[in-house]
């Protein structure tokens, strides 16, 4: 099986596809300066993009891992901007924690596993 690769750089890929299988490198906001609930949105918005450039979509999400830099204070207002996000389609596994962030500045950080529907003749 053949591995497609997507927004390649020198360091990694954004996006991995094998088959149908879909995976997403960590997501995070561009502008770390945004507070939880903008960063949460621009980072669902860059994970939408990165989704429809591997032809798929938020439904076809099979989980997501969810890094949260305070839990305790950023959980509701995160979980607002997500329940926003997943109105329009069936609840998505997802597991949350706590983690230190490589910058101080980033308070959220997702990956992505989803399938791509396989084309009918």
């Amino acid at each position: 099986m053949t591995i497609q690769r997507l927004h390649v750089s020198s360091r990694f890929s954004e996006i991995a596809i094998a088959g149908n299988l879909v995976h997403l490198a960590g997501q995070l906001a561009t502008d770390t300066s945004l507070d939880i609930r903008g960063q949460t949105q621009q980072t669902l918005d860059i994970i939408d993009q990165f989704l429809a450039d591997a032809g798929t979509d938020k439904s076809q999400i099979m989980s997501v891992t969810i890094y949260l830099k305070d839990i305790e204070q950023d959980y509701a207002a995160f979980n607002e901007v997500w329940d926003a996000w997943v109105a329009d389609i069936e609840a998505l596994p997802r597991t949350c924690v706590e983690a230190k962030m490589y910058l101080p500045e980033v308070l959220v950080e997702m990956t992505v596993v989803a399938i791509k529907p396989v084309a009918t003749a």
